[in-house]
């Protein structure tokens, strides 16, 4: 099969297609013949070696796909079934081997794109909002990044629950797209200073959670924005890692809270899995949530779509199409 291989930390270019054996599902592994690939930052991190990898390594983390075979012990899937993960790694592939337990079956007539678009970003905004900072009426959270594969998600999860939200963005294009996701206010960072403009609109209140993916460059007006006793929920760090802080700083600012989710730590278990993958894509099957997709690359083109994707280039989730 074909598959991008890293050999070595770098750039895009470190990306390599390359045909590899088609492996073979062991114990309690399903082999997942892959339709879709989502594109995300940790497979930046991953591929530059700020979360290392063993190398050489096939990047990705989530796909959609048919079962082709499984491995011994495997009750969760068969072969034949259409089906979708995240939190594995290796899925810039023709294939994949998956453990069973992470692997969800599809709602009838499901389109495997959209699958592999809300996997991991889907059940990202699903926990950030329902559990991380369960969302209530009157609540007033800050987006950033609103118009990016988790922004647009995480602004209409936001709504649903009754929150105010407040996004940002770089462009027009991407503001319209944050207010057609449902966004009350959206703030063009690249014209005007972000917490000043959440003071202004909050009547200097402040909001009480901001979900932050880009980090370094954000995190310490993200932290101006809190309302006392506010939440701080890094989940990200497209502009870099956030230097070392002294947490007095919490309590200087009106008792925050600081957390640094990960999506693993919420789908600990096959329980928890199937319970927020399958809200999210019967919501997505039912019309109650709008996945755009950004665009496509082929496998032979992941470098391509990572330059994109750490340029701020595009808007929604970037899929690989092997």
């Amino acid at each position: 099969m074909k598959a991008i291989r890293v050999h070595r930390y770098g750039g895009p270019e470190e990306m390599t297609l390359e045909e590899v054996p088609l492996p073979k599902p062991e114990e309690g592994h399903a082999l997942v013949r892959l339709k879709a690939v989502g594109v995300n930052f940790i497979d930046i991190y991953q591929r530059m070696g700020l979360y290392p990898m063993p190398l050489p390594f096939t990047p990705g983390n989530e796909g959609a796909g048919t079962v082709e075979e499984i491995g011994p012990g495997v009750s969760e899937v068969a072969p034949g079934d259409h089906v979708a993960y995240a939190g594995a790694p290796g899925s810039y592939a023709e294939y994949a081997v998956v453990p069973s337990w992470r692997v969800v079956k599809l709602p009838d007539g499901a389109d495997p794109k959209t699958a592999a678009a809300l996997m991991l970003q889907g059940m990202t905004a699903h926990y950030l909002s329902h559990d991380t900072y369960p969302l209530k009426p009157g609540d007033a959270c800050l987006v950033h990044a609103a118009a990016g594969g988790v922004g647009l998600l995480l602004v209409q999860m936001a709504k649903r629950r009754g929150a105010r939200v407040i996004g940002t963005v770089s462009t027009q294009e991407k503001a319209g797209l944050a207010r057609a996701a449902g966004a009350d206010e959206v703030i063009l960072y690249t014209e005007k200073d972000f917490e000043s403009e959440v003071r202004r609109l909050t009547s200097g209140s402040g909001v009480q959670v901001v979900y932050d993916s880009v980090g370094q460059a954000t995190f310490e007006k993200s932290l101006n924005c809190l309302a006392s006793r506010g939440t701080m929920v890094l989940y990200g760090q497209s502009s870099g890692p956030v230097p070392p802080f002294d947490p007095q700083v919490l309590s200087a600012k009106g008792g925050l809270f600081l957390t640094r989710p990960s999506l693993a730590h919420y789908t600990r278990n096959r329980k928890e899995l199937l319970s927020r993958a399958e809200e999210v894509l019967g919501w997505a099957a039912g019309g109650l949530l709008d996945v755009r997709i950004g665009e496509t690359f082929p496998l032979s083109e992941a470098g391509e779509a990572h330059r994109r994707l750490a340029g701020r280039q595009t808007t929604g989730k970037i899929l690989l199409l092997p």
